[in-house]
């Protein structure tokens, strides 16, 4: 097979909704490697979107799934209970920030933990209204595009968005956009358009996803806690692709000596099987009567299975200290570039969530077409990156944090070979 008819044959069988970020089709995979069917081998600074933490096919986690599979695949833990899954329960309750008594629900994809994480506010507070910010990036539902601050391709021709939710300015350094501008829209919302008392929810990533990996300043998030605090409001942390350890620490809200109400997850959470979270205040999380959350595939008993891996791989690895050692190295690398390289507008991030923003060096606009020419130049080297932000302008980089030194070195030379290249145009 090859890669160019297998995608005329996606062509006519898939939707283009279904967006593409390569022509790759992927044929084997460990660790940070990944084999296309023609045999091609690449270095993978995607990690499925930050799925793979803990690398493409850990021995730990397969093994874990092996042995589950061997059990049983299904049962519907609403039906019939399983043990593990009350076990990884308790050690997201234990590891989640918040010195509180917490609980967990399991379902399965990032979206489906924020809308019940939307669910749980509004039944808890008695109110509807929830706040995000530009820029967000929470989910493909109607609740999660309606919470997305970017209009295209996630908003653009779906029709009305759900009422009652509202957004404010996202602090990003790099565009002017201040904590205090943050701050001046909450409160220009709560004097010309919404009631605080009729908030239930302030939802935010500490570190944009999709919107180009902007974190958010200490300031901002003790401000929103102590908002929340003064209004009665629920505080929820999208920790959908910060968590894990991607940050430096299992949840980047560690960071911050504040902790969230209620925390969503998914991603790194199982190893690359579909399994998503949402941990929060007991209290909170038990307004809910029973029925009205949990869904028939939700806390799949292999998924759960891989993620009891996974959180042993990060503790037994150390996955957080590596995560902030390769994270250094890829920052004095792109420093290095930077030097040669005045298209590089910015370099950010926490821990291994790190980007790098282009912009025109002769009036500092976003420089999509440049940063496209990196991530395409990378990938004829060998090396797969992605592209993310509003303006389409930054390249992130997500390799699994159990990426061989080795092949993070190859990685790096190829990193600076492909922006020479782009440079050349």
């Amino acid at each position: 097979m090859k890669n160019a008819d297998v995608a005329k044959r996606r062509d006519d069988a898939i939707s283009r909704g279904v967006g593409m970020q390569t022509q790759i089709y992927v044929d084997r995979a460990l660790n940070s490697e990944v084999w296309d069917i023609e045999g091609n081998r690449y270095i993978d600074f995607a990690a499925g979107i930050a799925v793979v933490n803990t690398g493409h096919c850990h021995p730990k986690v397969m093994d874990a799934v092996s042995k589950q599979l061997s059990k049983f695949t299904h049962t519907c833990h609403q039906v019939l209970p399983y043990e593990h899954y009350i076990r990884l329960a308790e050690r997201l309750n234990a590891v989640v920030p918040g010195d509180f008594p917490k609980k967990t629900v399991f379902v399965t994809t990032g979206a489906e933990a924020v809308e019940n994480a939307i669910k749980v506010a509004r039944i808890a507070t008695g109110r509807n209204a929830v706040i995000a910010f530009g820029g967000a990036f929470h989910g493909r539902t109607f609740m999660g595009m309606t919470l997305t601050g970017k209009v295209e391709p996630y908003k653009k021709g779906f029709g009305a968005m759900m009422p009652d939710v509202f957004h404010v300015p996202f602090p990003q350094e790099v565009h002017n956009i201040s904590t205090a501008d943050a701050m001046a829209g909450l409160t220009k919302l709560f004097k010309a358009d919404i009631d605080p008392g009729r908030v239930a929810a302030i939802i935010f990533e500490p570190v944009q996803g999709e919107g180009g990996f902007y974190p958010a300043p200490k300031d901002l998030v003790k401000a929103i806690r102590a908002l929340c605090d003064e209004h009665g409001i629920v505080m929820i942390a999208d920790e959908v692709q910060t968590g894990f350890a991607r940050t430096g620490t299992m949840f980047c809200m560690e960071q911050y000596g504040v902790a969230a109400d209620i925390t969503t997850m998914a991603k790194g959470l199982a190893g690359g099987l579909p399994l998503a979270a949402l941990t929060g205040k007991a209290s909170i999380m038990d307004a809910a009567h029973p029925g009205g959350l949990g869904g028939t595939y939700g806390g799949n008993p292999i998924g759960i299975a891989a993620a009891n891996a996974v959180l042993d791989v990060i503790e037994e690895e150390q996955l957080c200290a590596r995560a902030n050692e390769l994270g250094s190295r890829l920052k004095q690398k792109l420093e290095s570039i930077r030097s040669t390289t005045p298209e590089i507008s910015d370099i950010r991030g926490p821990g291994f969530m790190v980007a790098v923003e282009f912009a025109n060096p002769s009036n500092h606009e976003p420089d999509a077409g440049f940063t496209n020419r990196v991530k395409n130049e990378a990938q004829k080297r060998g090396l797969i990156l992605l592209t993310c932000g509003v303006y389409g302008n930054v390249v992130r980089f997500l390799a699994p944090i159990t990426i061989p030194d080795a092949h993070f070195a190859e990685a790096m030379e190829i990193l600076e070979a492909s922006v020479a290249a782009a440079r050349k145009g």
